[in-house]
This record gives C-alpha cells, sequence and structure tokens, in this order.
C-alpha cells in the first residue's frame, strides 16, 4: 500500500552512522548490530523516506523517536538522510508515509532567543557522517548551536522518550517543547490548518504538560465516527532533571507575559531555560523524559512514573529498548551470508515487520476515537491491512505469538466500538485501500492455532463483512481517500457482487480489484466458517462465491482480469485497478491457483502467461500485488519450480540492498520486509489462510530461529533451515522435513507438492534443501535433460 506515491525506507545503524558507544551496547547481540535504520531512508526522492524513518523504540511502540529533519503529513515524514538541519526530536505517531500525524509532540534543544517555528530553528549537524548514531535503541548527533557544539541523544520505551541535551555553559540553553503546530491535510503543504493545544509549565516540578489535537487524516473520517473522533488529542508530560532558572510560553512565535503558566489555542509552546550548576564544569546536561498518552495529561505522567522512572539515566533506557529488540532479533542466527551487507539487509527486514501494529493501550486501558471513550483492554494501530495480510502477518505468528490474540482482540474491539473490523485504522478508520482483508487476519490465526479471543464475537464480524453492505453502498463510488463517506468497507456488496459475484466499475472505484480482493476475503471467511464447525450451507455460500468471482473477471478474449460494469459489460483493460494494472492482477488469486492455470489454458500456457508478464517489464515489485507472483511456477507444477527459485533471488537483488534506496518501495508497515525475511528461509505464504507455505530458494547456508511461545516462559521450539551452498546455487533439488524421522514430510521436487506446513515451521522443523548450481526442473528451457537423469 502507499496512496499511490511509492517511495523507499527501513531501518540499520551503518550507512553512515559513527560506532554505538559501548556503555549503549549492553547486552552484546550482533544481530541488533546488523541492523541499519537508513535502509530506503529514500535519499533525495522527492517524498523523503518511505515511511520507517530511523527512530529509536522498541517493538511495536506507540510512539517512535526520531530527530526532526522536516516536517511530516501525508507524504512526507519527519526524517531525511539528505537533510542538514535537525529542527527538533519528535515522538511521531505517523505510521507511514502515506498516512498522517496523530497528537505528535517536538522537542526542541535551543539558545539564546527562543525560536519556536520551523523555519527558525533548524541546527546544523556537525560532521554527519561521521558523528551521527542510528540504532534501534539510541540516537546522537552533534549540532552546531550558534558556533558551539549541542550533543543530542536520544532514546525510548513505548509510550516515552528519553532525550539529553549537552550545552556548553556558555551557552544560555533552553528546551522548548512544541504542543501544537501548523497541520498539513493531505499531501499538499499549503493545505493548512491550525489545530489546538495546550501547554502548561509547573516549575516546582520540573514540569511541561499538555496536548494538541493535531490529527492530519481526520479529513477522511467515516461520517458515522467524525464526531466522536474529532475528541481526540495527543497528550504530552515533560518532565526534566534540571530545576529551571527560568520558564516561558510563546503563541505564534510571540512571547506572552512572564507571569503565564498556561494557554489553550493554536501554535502553542513553552520553554525552560537552565543555568549551570556545580559541578557543570564547562558542559551543561539537560534530560528530559517525555511521557505520551491518548487519554491524559495525568496518564502520560503515570506512564513516565512506570516506564522510566525518576533515577533512571539515558544509558539505562537504552539498554532497555536494546534488550527488547535483542530478545526478538537475537532468535535468529544467519549463517553462510556471503556479505555484511547481506546479514544488514536480512535483520533489517526482521526489525521493520516487528514494529506495527503499534501499542495504543496505556496502563491497561485504551482510549478509542470510535466513541470518543476510555476502555479497559488491549488495543493495537497502525494497520495496514490490504498490506501485511500477505506476509508479515504470519512473520508476527511466528516470532510474536504472545501479541497476536491482542491484536486481534483490538480489532474486535474496534468492531464493538465503530461497526465494523478495521481495514486502515490511524487512530479510527480511515477508508484507505479496499477489500475486508481483516477476514483473513482473523482466519489465518485460527488455522495457525491462534484462538486466544473471543471466537463468537470474531465470528460474528467477519460475517458481517460478508453479508452487510455499507450504507449507501449502491450510488456511493468511494473513490481513493474519498472525503464525507461513511465506512466503505465491501463497497459494492448491495449491487451486483452479492448476485453475480463481481463489484461494478460503473458504480464503484477500484472495482477490478475489489472484486478479487473479495472473493480471497469469501474464501477466509470460508476457512473460518470451517474451523469454527457452521453449518454447510455457510460454508458452502463462501466457498462457491469465493471460487467463482476469483475468475469471474477474467476476460477468455484477452486472457486478462478486467472490470465489469453492472449489465456485464466490459469496463475497459485500463479500468478498475489499485495500485497495479491488469498484468499483475491477471495472477491475483491465492486461493484458486488450480482454476486460473485452467482458465489459462493450462500448466504450458499458465508459465508463459508468467513469463511474458516478467519478461515485458510489467513486474513491478515495489507494490504488493506483485508479492506473491514469483512462487506461482511453482505452483504450475514441480517442473517449472526452478523459474520461481529463479525469479525469488531476481526480486531480492533489484529490490533489496544496504543503502538508503535499500527498498524499490514503500515498507508498507513491514510487509516489503516481510516478503525479504520469508524468501531468505525459502517459503513463502502465497495463500496465508492455507497454513501453507509455497517453496521458492533459500538465501543462506543456515537459519536457526528460536520460536517464542505465547504460554510457555522458555519455549525450546527451534526452526532450522539449513541449505548448503545457498549463495552460489540458486536451485533446490530436495527438500527433508525432520529427515527420514518423519518419512511422510519428505518432499521429492521431481514429483511430489511444492508446499511446506505451517505445523512444520511453527513446531520446530529441521528442515533440508539440497541445493543445485543447476535447475532441476523438467519444463521447456530447463536442464535439458531426460526425465530419467533427474
Amino acid at each position: 500500500m502507499s496512496f499511490r506515491l511509492k517511495a523507499f525506507l527501513l531501518l540499520l545503524p551503518s550507512i553512515h552512522a559513527a560506532t554505538l558507544p559501548p556503555e549503549f551496547a549492553d547486552p552484546p547481540s550482533p544481530q541488533v548490530d546488523h541492523v541499519n535504520p537508513l535502509i530506503g531512508n529514500g535519499g533525495d526522492t522527492p517524498n523523503g523516506s518511505g515511511g520507517m524513518i530511523p527512530s529509536t523504540a522498541p517493538p511495536f511502540a506507540m510512539t517512535r523517536w526520531v530527530a526532526q529533519t522536516r516536517e511530516n503529513y501525508v507524504s512526507m515524514t519527519p526524517y531525511n538522510s539528505t537533510d542538514d538541519s535537525v529542527h527538533g526530536f519528535q515522538g511521531t505517531h505517523q505510521p507511514a508515509i502515506w498516512m498522517g500525524e496523530s497528537g505528535n509532540v517536538v522537542v526542541v534543544p535551543g539558545s539564546g532567543v527562543v525560536k519556536s517555528r520551523f523555519k527558525d530553528r533548524g541546527i546544523k549537524f556537525i560532521e554527519r557522517e561521521a558523528r551521527e548514531v542510528l540504532s534501534p535503541s539510541y540516537y546522537a548527533a552533534d549540532l552546531n548551536l550558534n558556533g558551539g557544539t549541542l550533543k543530542a541523544e536520544q532514546s525510548a520505551t513505548s509510550r516515552v522518550g528519553h532525550l539529553r541535551f549537552t550545552f556548553d555553559t556558555s551557552q544560555d540553553p533552553y528546551v522548548l517543547i512544541e504542543a501544537s503546530r501548523p497541520s498539513i491535510i493531505t499531501s499538499t503543504p499549503t493545505n493548512v490548518t491550525y489545530p489546538e493545544g495546550q501547554v502548561t509549565v509547573d516549575a516546582s516540578r520540573r514540569q511541561i504538560t499538555g496536548y494538541n489535537a493535531e490529527r492530519q487524516d481526520w479529513i477522511i473520517d467515516p461520517v458515522s465516527i467524525h464526531e466522536a473522533a474529532s475528541g481526540f488529542k495527543g497528550y504530552f508530560c515533560a518532565r526534566f532533571d534540571r530545576d529551571f532558572a527560568s520558564y516561558g510560553l510563546l503563541q505564534n512565535g510571540t512571547t506572552l507575559p512572564e507571569d503565564t503558566v498556561q494557554i489553550q489555542g493554536p501554535l502553542v509552546s513553552a520553554y525552560a531555560r537552565f543555568a549551570p550548576e556545580d559541578g557543570d564544569d564547562g558542559s551543561l546536561a539537560v534530560n528530559v523524559r517525555v511521557g505520551v498518552s491518548f487519554i491524559s495529561t495525568e496518564q502520560a505522567c503515570k506512564n513516565v512514573d512506570n516506564e522510566i522512572p525518576d533515577g533512571t539515566t539515558l544509558e539505562d533506557t537504552a539498554r532497555k529498548t536494546r534488550s527488547a529488540w535483542a530478545e526478538k532479533l537475537g532468535r535468529i542466527n544467519v549463517e553462510g551470508a556471503k556479505s555484511d551487507d547481506d546479514l544488514a539487509v536480512f535483520y533489517t527486514a526482521a526489525f521493520h515487520a516487528l514494529q506495527y501494529p503499534y501499542e495504543q493501550d496505556e496502563d491497561g486501558k485504551y482510549y478509542s476515537g470510535y466513541d470518543n471513550s476510555v476502555h479497559e483492554g488491549v488495543s493495537y494501530d497502525g494497520y495496514s491491512i490490504w498490506d501485511v495480510y500477505r506476509a508479515q502477518w504470519a512473520w508476527l505468528i511466528l516470532m510474536a505469538p504472545e501479541r497476536v490474540p491482542g491484536m486481534i482482540t483490538s480489532m474486535l474491539n474496534d468492531y464493538r466500538e465503530g461497526g465494523w473490523l478495521p481495514m486502515w485504522k490511524n487512530i479510527v478508520e480511515t477508508n484507505i485501500m479496499i477489500a475486508t482483508h481483516a477476514d483473513s487476519m482473523i482466519a489465518e490465526a485460527v488455522a495457525k492455532d491462534v484462538k486466544d479471543f473471543d471466537l463468537d464475537l470474531a465470528w460474528e464480524a467477519v460475517l458481517k463483512d460478508g453479508t452487510v453492505p455499507p450504507v449507501n453502498d449502491d450510488n456511493t463510488e468511494y473513490d481513493d481517500r474519498q472525503e464525507n463517506v461513511d465506512y466503505e468497507v465491501r463497497a459494492g456488496l448491495s449491487t451486483v457482487y452479492a448476485d453475480k459475484g463481481w463489484v461494478a466499475d460503473d458504480i464503484h472505484s477500484e472495482s477490478a480489484s475489489r472484486t478479487l480482493g473479495y472473493a480471497y476475503d469469501d474464501y477466509a471467511i470460508y476457512i473460518l466458517a470451517k474451523a469454527l464447525g457452521k453449518p454447510e450451507n455457510t460454508t458452502d455460500f463462501f466457498y462457491n462465491r469465493a471460487i467463482s468471482s476469483s475468475l469471474v473477471l477474467f476476460n477468455d478474449e484477452t486472457n486478462y482480469m478486467e472490470a465489469k460494469n453492472a449489465d456485464g459489460s466490459w469496463a475497459g483493460e485500463e479500468n478498475g485497478w489499485t495500485e497495479g494494472d491488469k498484468w499483475v492482477y491477471s495472477f491475483d488469486v491465492a486461493h484458486n491457483i488450480p482454476g486460473l492455470i485452467e482458465k489459462r489454458g493450462g500448466k504450458e500456457a499458465f508459465v508463459k502467461s508468467l513469463d511474458e508478464f516478467w519478461d515485458s517489464g510489467h513486474a513491478d515489485f515495489g507494490n504488493e500485488p506483485a508479492h506473491h507472483v514469483p512462487y506461482l511456477y511453482a505452483l504450475a507444477g514441480p517442473e517449472y519450480a526452478y523459474k520461481s527459485q529463479e525469479r525469488v533471488r531476481l526480486v531480492a537483488r533489484e529490490n533489496y540492498n544496504n543503502t538508503d534506496r535499500g527498498l524499490s518501495g514503500n515498507e508498507d508497515c513491514g510487509q516489503m520486509s516481510a516478503w525479504y525475511i520469508f524468501s531468505a528461509l525459502g517459503f513463502y505464504p502465497v495463500d496465508p489462510v492455507s497454513a501453507e507455505y509455497v517453496v521458492g530458494s533459500p538465501f543462506f547456508d543456515k537459519v536457526t530461529i528460536r520460536l517464542p511461545s505465547a504460554t510457555e516462559a522458555d519455549s525450546n521450539r527451534t526452526l532450522v533451515v539449513v541449505a548448503e551452498g545457498a549463495a552460489d546455487k540458486p536451485y533446490v533439488k530436495s527438500i527433508l522435513v525432520d529427515g527420514e524421522a518423519v518419512p511422510q514430510r519428505a518432499l521429492d521436487l521431481t514429483g511430489g507438492e511444492f508446499t511446506i506446513k505451517h505445523p512444520w515451521v511453527a513446531g520446530g522443523a529441521t528442515i533440508v534443501f539440497e541445493m543445485s548450481e543447476q535447475p532441476q526442473g523438467r519444463g521447456e528451457n530447463a536442464t535439458g535433460r531426460d526425465e530419467s537423469e533427474l
């Protein structure tokens, strides 16, 4: 997903980063050290980075802290490696480049005259390439502050940022907290609003608190929840470790009278000055811990107490966050990489794919924008469902099983409070993208034996997706980022899809992509219904519609999918697509590949069409609809599997590298990285709800993963993937799963099916790939050898 923009992004520490100081490096973790927070940051691309900025925060953190080099909005993130100045340090809730900010707070160091406006307060880097440090747990930069050196450092926990600014004692230093700022709506820099904020100074507590109502995506709220969602506020509590020498408040850059301790309105901020104390010895260090909350300023302060209590050093905070990453990344050991760059790409991918969705609950409670109320329980935000259902969700089920029931419960809470499962939740539903792939995520979890959530409520919610159309469905177009409409959910369900099996292009936007997405979601509902023992008439209904709708758009005359109008006429081969075209969507039938092969005229014709897709330059891997396509050769038959192996290696080589241009498309909340992770392991979830993975071509000699458990403190399940010589041998000759001890798990690729079962993976199997320098296929233009030789 990308809001039609595709840029780039990732996260790791050594594209141009200085070495992590040893006092921040405990515990030792080579895996974390291979993370590079700049991969794919975008370089000089027009719209900045692709969403996953080089921030400091633990896995799934509610708030990520980042050096602010530009003002962020839809299509712009707050950090870019090509900028030469820092304008502050931002606690951001922007989940992706194509989504807006919500309730951010910015901490700005300075000296002399207080500068609150973004354009005035930039501080230039000093020897950036040598002295900027980026890692998942610690950031540092030396900045030129009025001719002297300011050392800025930061780390963070999930809900609290920890910053330390070391000034020269001669600098007359201050730290400003920007409470509310100009807010850019949509992706147009001139489309500015001025959300309300409040800021209060309590010098006796060394504290500045406040809030702002910024939520840049309010313009695309479903109308039925807009009034409730307009009550949203992002609260903060900034607590300093030094007494204030003086303080002040500003509005729109103007300093208010000296006795003012609170101000409410647009463009408000507050600052505190600091004077040297005994023992400062030429430098003056200011620590500030900034708690963030969606509930209240009191809760923001409580978050500080809970996560970074008084007396905690920045080193303590950084080590705690580093340990959180080490607990996940340290479970993965890669052997046989050709270079450190390959390790950086892999571990950064693992790092990226464990950031979303992000925590929204605080101390056992959460704010819901669906009803503007605080509830007990768990909540997550930043669901990029159209993207992540494909593979990132499968990665979470493997590597964060303790989180998955809560993430599903959060979606069910959204259903309870707003009426529908989320499609793209950014504080509330945003109607971004299409289809109801939460159905797939719930069904996949159950298919993979994750059931620790309200199954009855889940079925109720999923069944509503599949059977209840949105309000005014027969006369609302629902264009991309359509304003002033209600939930779009399954737009088109009431008009033609329910009766004929397709979404009508002359009524609804993106109709062809919607049709294929709904077909897959119907299949997911069928899988869930079977698992829950629903009656046969229910399972048959969703299965039959899933299969028939998967091919209803196939135009036999052109051999491509094509949108249809309500009367059944073809709408034109360029119409009806979402972030793709007829080429890629003609293969978007993950649950019915046999049917698609038959439609294409058999295996040889199907493979020929795949070759045409790739060889004619239509394979845009920077976007998600193409992610499963390299694996379809293998599903055509073992004799064509070698072509999947070649394509997977090609995609990885052309779309991933250890540079700031290291992703060919937006990270999309971890989906781009999840493709790389699974492909490097040698298998990919083409059809996520099947609980199977299609074999590709592993990248490394050996990958060992100590799989975590949602219920056991110390799980002894270990997945081992062995592929000796993989770096130079791209072709798979045979696979053994747990060796001869479990002979029914042995796959002979000259005959058997070409899939890996989830229970083998999740159960901790040893999967051994026998690799070869030569293709093992029997198809045309393969090895040219007789079948008996294989």
